[in-house]
Order: structure tokens, then sequence, then C-alpha cells
């Protein structure tokens, strides 16, 4: 097996741009065949000392199990702005369970 046939592809992007920042919503998938979503906001700023501008890049990564749970989160947030209201809080179960997180990151192809 080549290195071609090991290494994962995006298999789906959408860049979204907002004034200085642009946010990046990527499906992925780990060696398992496991999809997740890494969301990615990338700033432009400027460096004074060089006089150049640069990015500063800030990743997440979210994992299928908790894709509900991130949506009501959100859903939540979104509600609260726009009519002032307190939701009820997201109940969940702690679905870390000794050392799943980090078998999930051992999973991930980090190439960029």
């Amino acid at each position: 097996m080549d290195n071609q046939e090991t290494r994962k592809e995006e298999l789906y992007s959408q860049a979204i741009p907002a004034g200085k920042r642009r946010y990046f919503f990527d499906v992925k998938e780990t060696r398992g065949g496991d999809k997740f979503i890494t969301i990615t906001e990338s700033r432009k700023l400027f460096n004074n000392n060089t006089g150049e501008f640069y990015f500063e890049k800030n990743k997440m990564f979210l994992y299928k199990e908790d894709f509900d749970k991130f949506r009501q989160g959100l859903d939540n947030a979104f509600s609260f702005i726009e009519t002032g209201i307190v939701p009820p809080p997201v109940v969940v179960e702690d679905s870390y369970h000794g050392d799943d997180a980090e078998k999930r990151l051992e999973e991930i192809d980090f190439k960029f």
C-alpha cells in the first residue's frame, strides 16, 4: 500500500468569508472510516515588527457522536441572542470513558 492510499483526503470543505476572519468547515475521515468535522477560524493580523500580514488559525475537531449535542448548544446560544430567554441546558451523559478521547486523536491523520 503506497502513501497515497493511506492518506485521507478532505471529503467536503466550505469557506465562509467574514471580514478579517474566514471560517472553514471541513469534513474528514479517520483511518477507521469515521467522519468528523474540523471548524477553523483564520484571522488576518498585522505584525508591527515585520510590517507584514499573517494568519492566525484556531481549529476545533467535532466528532459525529457529539453532533447533536453541539447543534443543540449552538441553537440554544442563537436562541438566547435572538430572544434574551435562557434556554434549558443540554442534558447529556458523559461520553468520555477512559482513553476514548486519546484513542480518537490517534486515529486522525493530521497531514495538512
